[in-house]
């Protein structure tokens, strides 16, 4: 058996044991919300509208994105005449487009980024708080 560090009281917890453990993200003082909260919160036109919000971007910029790629590589396969057409020194079509998947995906990540800072997060933030009674 080991003996605690010279000066120590006793035998310290174990921070992994749960315990004494405290959510960070928690504001002092909330409590853990129970299963009807997040029930009654999963049901009120607030998380509907949360919920649409993200449907209605990332439905659109996931086919948007699937069809870009998919015609990417329809094309590379069924249309090599078009794909190796030369549009300046040595890019061809089929290169700056395979390159333009990188940008696409920029592009989208850029834009879910906008749109959940100015749709989104406000709204989950709110109905966070609430739901863990900081408001």
């Amino acid at each position: 058996m080991s003996t605690p560090p010279q000066g120590s009281s006793g035998p310290r917890p174990d921070p992994l044991d749960g315990q004494d453990a405290v959510d960070p993200r928690s504001p002092a003082g909330a409590s853990e919300p129970t299963p009807e909260q997040f029930l009654a919160v999963q049901q009120s036109e607030e998380f509907r509208g949360l919920r649409r919000s993200f449907r209605g971007f990332a439905i659109p910029m996931t086919i948007t994105f699937l069809v870009w790629y998919l015609t990417y590589v329809l094309l590379s396969t069924y249309a090599e005449g078009f794909m190796s057409i030369h549009v300046f020194g040595n890019l061809n079509l089929g290169i700056l487009m395979g390159f333009s998947q990188f940008l696409m995906t920029f592009l989208i990540t850029w834009l879910y980024i906008r749109h959940a800072n100015k749709s989104l997060d406000p709204v989950s933030s709110r109905i966070r708080d609430e739901l863990e009674g900081a408001l």
